[in-house]
């Protein structure tokens, strides 16, 4: 890999990383489904003058949009709004890559092999020593952690679709489909703010807007969506996964740092136990399949 792709791929790390905590800032005054119908309404315009249409099905264009779209960031904004801190979130989305595996296993027969199993294990272990961490916290935090496991599930039902996409067709560029899949959820999030959020509140909120607000929605529009998906899938055609995907994994890493520099998040001992084992868990799942049994020496005749 280049040193401009090193670069240009530890900028998405960073700028997914630090995402947690700008979505934090913009749900302090704007409420969960309002969010996502702005940010999603902020991807396709004007983005869609300028990008071609994606030559997929209709069809899988629409599930990858309400998975990957709607409902991973309607269960995540609701989980961080519910209590959930944005650094832990950070962590525990990344049980969507086991989430994805699992699905991958029951929908398209692959193989789960041995270093899959354990490090689901160890990361479930992790995960459920999170959950425990939260008892202090009362319901609405656990409610928020649920929720954050469910926008995992979303994502990883999402990267099924994604992996369809690209068996029927593998000529679509990664930020056609970005783009106009997020036509899918602006008005399912607009619906879910009118009945969940009510009128009033979306006229105060669009109304009082501050510039915090105007940046949260700039940032997780352009630079974490159009920027991000687009830089990440040109790396992805242009190198072998293995080189390009382990970097995700920096990115809790990052959200953890940002949510206890900029929000002063900090863990438990329990927490920080849970987190070091989700890590591990991740790491088993990447990099297990590259550990060799060492071969036997021939013996000599």
């Amino acid at each position: 890999m280049s040193t401009r792709d090193r670069i240009l791929a530890l900028c998405v790390v960073i700028v997914w990383g630090v995402n947690f905590v700008i979505i934090r800032f913009g749900l302090d005054g704007i409420p969960p489904f309002l969010l996502g119908g702005l940010r999603f309404l902020f991807v396709l315009f004007p983005a869609l003058l300028f990008v071609p249409f994606p030559k997929a099905p209709l069809k899988l264009l629409v599930m990858y949009g309400l998975a990957m779209n709607f409902g991973q960031f309607a269960f995540l904004f609701s989980a961080i709004k519910l209590g959930m801190p944005a650094g832990l979130a950070s962590l525990v989305l990344q049980a969507q890559a086991f989430f994805t595996l699992l699905l991958c296993a029951l929908f398209f027969r692959e193989k789960i092999r041995a270093n899959h199993v354990l490090g689901i294990a160890v990361a479930g272990g992790g995960i459920a020593v999170l959950a425990m961490g939260q008892a202090p916290a009362a319901n609405i935090t656990a409610l928020g952690f649920i929720l954050t496991l469910c926008a995992a599930l979303s994502w990883a039902s999402g990267n099924l679709v994604n992996k369809r996409i690209g068996s029927v067709s593998p000529n679509d560029r990664i930020l056609s489909v970005v783009v106009w899949s997020a036509a899918i959820p602006i008005l399912p999030f607009f619906v879910c703010s009118y009945l969940f959020e009510g009128p009033d509140v979306i006229v105060s909120s669009l109304l009082n807007i501050d510039l915090k607000g105007v940046f949260s929605i700039i940032y997780l529009s352009f630079l974490s969506s159009i920027f991000g998906y687009s830089v990440w899938g040109n790396l992805l055609s242009r190198y072998e996964t293995w080189r390009v995907a382990p970097l995700t994994l920096l990115v809790p890493v990052v959200g953890l740092a940002a949510a206890w520099i900029v929000l002063d998040e900090t863990l438990s001992i329990a927490q920080i136990s849970g987190a070091v084992m989700v890590m591990v868990g991740l790491l088993i799942n990447v990099f297990g399949a590259l550990i060799r049994r060492p071969r036997k020496p021939l013996s000599s005749q």
